[in-house]
């Protein structure tokens, strides 16, 4: 039976696990941490990677977490819509809509897929022999036939096997995080841009709501109350915002500096160590892609794998390039702050979606359209299977 060693017990490290296991590998993941922490956040789990996780059969189990329902999509800061589709056009589209879920639950799921036993907690790793396939820990060596570095946007199995790369580079922007119970609001999901402020809003299971915000600062900046800069930047903004945000904990309340590989590595492979996930190809947050790519990842990985794993990186290298690139492009139509500029950027999107009321759907059919790769060769590449 040939052997992986996964570096990261992340998404993309356990989801790699379990694929690689139904294809009949023996695994160990390897994760630094002493246990699983919940973290207090929510990610979209797009068609894409629903369609990507059908083939470890953990496709419905995450769509009956969905409570995405009806009309959605982007608006201003007043509450007028800018873009919208409803949940129903995606599904008739792509065939699902999008699942926002906690972390930590999606977590929960491939842990238990991919066993517990196979999880190594607490673990550090100090390096890789690509060549000879030789994982380095502090409780010595591990050889195995594939190592799939799931290491994270500071990945040190990327830095030790592509030294030149320049690695992450700062987005541009700042990004809050936080869970708050729904209570008798009304929740619609959607996102509100400002003048280079974001503020989104998905409902969850268990009558909880996931907020997200970002807004252009210089990086590392040091806030104080992190809930008191929300209310000051968003409480003006249309309902349900400041409600939620009233009815919010500061404890809930996290944030980071987003940063991203703007720089494509030159292939997602070498010796017999393939990159996933962030360590592959870290992007900004504003397409809600991250997690999504590391789950088609994993999965289009372990089709190939056993065989030359330029297969893989010809698979998964021009895709989330391009991913990643649209994602910065994206961010920066949000960072957008001189206010003539943000009125022909809302302009510019309201017309454009009377001309075509299917145009934030049809915009992602490249993305949200890709299907997995199958026995007969197909590469999952990303073409649309739509018009």
């Amino acid at each position: 039976m040939p052997r992986a060693v996964v570096i990261g017990g992340g998404i993309g490290g356990l989801t790699s696990g379990v694929a690689l296991r139904r294809k009949g590998w023996d695994v160990t993941v390897l994760e630094r941490a002493a246990k699983i922490e919940p973290v207090g956040s929510g990610l979209a789990i797009a068609a894409n990677a629903l369609k990507a996780l059908d083939t470890v059969d953990l496709g419905d189990p995450i769509r009956k977490l969905s409570r995405l329902q009806g009309q959605t999509g982007l608006r201003r800061q007043d509450g007028r819509w800018l873009m919208h589709t409803t949940t129903q056009n995606a599904e008739a589209r792509y065939g699902d809509s999008v699942v926002v879920t906690l972390r930590a639950t999606l977590m929960d799921v491939l842990v238990e897929a991919l066993g517990a036993d196979r999880l190594r907690l607490g673990t550090m790793v100090s390096g890789v022999d690509a060549a000879r396939g030789v994982v380095r820990t502090d409780d010595g060596e591990l050889e195995a036939d594939l190592i799939v570095a799931a290491d994270g946007i500071h990945s040190k199995t990327r830095q030790a096997l592509f030294p030149e790369h320049p690695g992450p580079a700062y987005a541009g922007v700042t990004a809050w995080r936080g869970l708050i119970p729904r209570g008798d609001l009304k929740i619609q999901s959607s996102e509100t841009w400002g003048k280079g402020l974001v503020f989104g809003i998905s409902a969850l299971a268990d009558d909880m709501v996931y907020v997200y915000a970002t807004d252009v600062l210089p990086a590392g900046t040091v806030l104080g109350d992190e809930l008191e800069e929300l209310v000051r930047r968003f409480g003006a903004w249309h309902e349900p915002i400041p409600a939620l945000l009233r009815a919010a904990d500061p404890a809930k309340i996290i944030r980071n500096d987003i940063h991203h590989l703007s720089t494509p590595l030159p292939a997602y492979h070498k010796g017999k160590v393939a990159l996933v996930g962030d360590a592959a190809h870290a992007m900004a947050p504003n397409l809600g892609q991250g997690a999504c790519q590391a789950i088609e990842d994993a999965i289009t990985l372990a089709h190939f794998a056993g065989g030359d794993l330029a297969a893989y990186t010809a698979a998964r290298l021009e895709r989330t390039t391009k991913v990643v690139r649209r994602s910065m492009s994206m961010s920066r139509m949000t960072q957008i702050r001189n206010p003539a500029a943000v009125w022909l950027r809302d302009t510019a999107l309201s017309l454009a979606t009377r001309l075509n009321s299917d145009l934030m759907l049809r915009s992602m059919d490249d993305v949200l359209g890709w299907r997995p790769p199958t026995t007969s060769g197909s590469r999952g590449s990303g073409a649309s299977t739509h018009g």
